[in-house]
């Protein structure tokens, strides 16, 4: 289970983002606000996720309303669908790790012209296919119980360690990637009074760890009952962003061993354009640059898939928690993230948009984590729900500080992301599905917080009412 909750955490985030933002927000001084925000907001969220989950043995409907009492069930209703919107377009970047491992056996990666194959590729009906065979790869795991999701993290998060550790070694043995370790790792600290990478390591931590999405706390439902809340906690934290590291070392070594002259270019080019057009070209200026390449976007397919069966499992839990049998409830999940995920893999600009919009909504989820313990007492939950029988870490009134911290930095992220987005011209930033502005962030959310207060009743009773299956057994009620 510790497995599948690692492989939850360590995602495409940690392989195509942590890099371009370590490399475009100081490097070594980044490093530094990042492990601050890992102790300051990824694992206090961990721990509560992990305490809450394993204490009320349902998802995050159920959990809100036993915790907060059935006029809160929506605020767990609002964490399942943030992470079930991100599922939709999260199996389209699967499928194009796919196609680009596929491509890179085949020769056709790269292409002659730097972003060629990408340009190809992305939002036509191909994209549509991968998009359907990764969504059937995630679900054909969750199928198979909590045991079938155990069996694939067994195999899957230890082959992706591997791979990464494998394309790291080989970036740190380049002529010239002493110069990239050093980018990464020497910190100037004069730089620590920028307050902007101050915001984006708190970012990267909210979106690389998982924390705060509500899947660790769907996973915690299936611990045993002796299972230590904290140090599974501390683990996930430290070994995620261990792998964020592994990841950065190995792109940024490559770069500057390779194409020392165009780092900039590279590592400002968004996460597609890193990924998908810079990463094949680095690759072929390398010997052996094919198999490695191979391995890398091998290694991306395994961090998506494991978290996409997160992604699915989170919304099987909630309708299990609404009374649906489990069988009828995945069937229902995959069909709606094939549907759902169409626009995003037909149409680049929507899967911007929903980017946009559901990752800013963690920060709100986040923050509704921090309120429920807030409102419930936090030296009471702490007291109730983590330091229990068995734990191996007591966990003192740090953690009772760290989560107000945690309600604070999440407004913080929230009002600074929107600030950001709202446009010179007002009126033109009120458009629904446009790449990056506040009216489609507000619009949207707006519309699902209305229909998630008018549903809160009939969720609360259904959650309250529904049989969660056997608690601490580790299975699920149902096969």
């Amino acid at each position: 289970m510790l497995l599948a909750m690692l492989g939850m955490a360590v995602g495409t985030g940690n392989i195509w983002r942590f890099p371009r933002i370590a490399a475009t927000n100081g490097g070594g001084s980044f490093l530094v606000a990042w492990v601050v925000f890992l102790l300051a907001w990824s694992v206090p969220l961990l721990i509560l996720e992990f305490a809450l989950g394993k204490g009320t043995r349902r998802g995050t409907v159920g959990s809100f309303a036993k915790l907060l009492g059935p006029g809160f069930a929506w605020m767990g209703a609002w964490v399942a669908f943030v992470a079930t919107a991100i599922m939709f377009y999260y199996s389209v970047v699967m499928g194009w790790t796919i196609r680009f491992f596929v491509a890179t056996l085949t020769g056709a990666v790269p292409a002659a012209e730097p972003g060629a194959f990408w340009e190809g590729f992305h939002s036509t009906p191909e994209a549509l296919v991968t998009h359907v065979l990764a969504m059937g790869m995630a679900v054909f795991v969750v199928s198979r119980g909590v045991k079938g999701i155990e069996t694939a993290a067994r195999f899957l998060i230890p082959s992706l360690i591997v791979l990464v550790v494998v394309l790291a070694v080989r970036a740190v043995t380049l002529p010239g990637a002493a110069a990239g370790l050093a980018f990464l790792f020497t910190p100037e600290w004069s730089q620590l009074a920028n307050w902007e990478i101050w915001i984006q390591a708190l970012t990267q931590n909210a979106w690389d760890t998982g924390a705060g999405w509500g899947l660790v706390l769907t996973y915690a439902v299936y611990m045993r009952s002796r299972e230590d809340t904290a140090l599974n906690a501390f683990v996930i934290g430290f070994g995620n962003n261990s792998m964020s590291l592994l990841a950065g070392i190995m792109v940024l070594c490559t770069v500057f061993s390779v194409m020392p002259d165009a780092a900039g270019e590279i590592v400002g080019a968004g996460n597609e354009g890193l990924t998908f057009i810079w990463v094949p070209q680095l690759f072929s200026r390398l010997p052996a640059g094919q198999l490695f390449q191979a391995l890398f976007f091998l290694a991306l397919m395994f961090a998506a898939w494991t978290s996409l069966v997160a992604m699915v499992e989170l919304a099987t839990r909630i309708l299990r928690d609404l009374g649906m049998p489990r069988g009828r409830a995945i069937a229902l999940v995959g069909a709606a993230g094939l549907l759902f995920g169409v626009p995003s893999a037909l149409n680049i600009e929507f899967f911007r948009n929903q980017d946009w919009v559901w990752g800013v909504g963690l920060m709100l989820s986040g923050f509704f984590f921090a309120f429920a313990v807030l409102r419930y007492g936090v030296t009471r939950f702490r007291e109730r729900f983590i330091n229990q029988e068995g734990s191996d870490i007591h966990i003192g009134a740090w953690w009772d500080w760290a989560i107000r911290l945690v309600a604070v930095q999440a407004v913080v992220l929230l009002g600074w992301w929107l600030w950001g987005a709202r446009g010179a011209d007002f009126a033109a930033t009120w458009t629904l599905f446009s790449s990056y502005n506040i009216g489609s962030v507000l619009i949207q959310w707006g519309a699902v917080l209305v229909l998630l207060l008018a549903l809160n009743r009939w969720l609360a009773r259904s959650a309250g009412e529904a049989d969660p299956g056997a608690e601490g057994s580790g299975v699920p009620g149902e096969a």
